[in-house]
């Protein structure tokens, strides 16, 4: 089989592989396939082939990846993922927390609470606001007001 043809095979599969992955880099990656397909039909020796392929690969990573990724994400909205959405949210105390541990309820989730000051104490029933959340605990502060807050 020509030399061209593989390169070509190899930037079909790697570009197909992209849609697995959304990341733009095995896009460019198959860029670069195509470039060192490109010279092996205009009849470039093998070890010109790999530099071709390398050096337009690393450029398009390089310039054309973070211009694509933007414009692929242009207009989604930001959000916080995973424990982060807590921070900021009241929450209830239903186990006395201290600087060494206690258990807060935000809506229908129950986690480890600490106080962010070592001299603070939460009493059960007492409303807090989640300020930051450290591995699996919730780092809690006392409200000012509890008049305007939704539990």
């Amino acid at each position: 089989m020509a030399p061209w043809a593989l390169w070509l095979i190899g930037a079909i599969v790697v570009a197909a592989a992209e849609t697995l992955s959304g990341d733009f880099f095995l896009l460019m990656i198959a860029g670069g396939a195509l470039a060192g397909g490109g010279s092996a039909l205009l009849g470039a020796p093998p070890w010109l082939q790999i530099i071709v392929f390398a050096v337009v690969s690393v450029l398009l990573i390089a310039t054309v990846r973070p211009i694509a990724k933007r414009a692929a994400t242009r207009g989604l909205p930001e959000h916080e993922d995973g424990a982060r959405v807590y921070v900021g949210r009241v929450a209830r105390v239903s186990q006395a927390v201290d600087a060494h541990g206690g258990r807060i309820k935000v809506d229908a989730d129950e986690w480890s609470a600490l106080t962010l000051s070592p001299h603070d104490r939460y009493a059960v029933g007492q409303s807090v606001r989640i300020v930051e959340i450290r591995g699996a605990h919730a780092v809690v502060a006392a409200l000012e007001s509890f008049e305007d807050e939704e539990i």
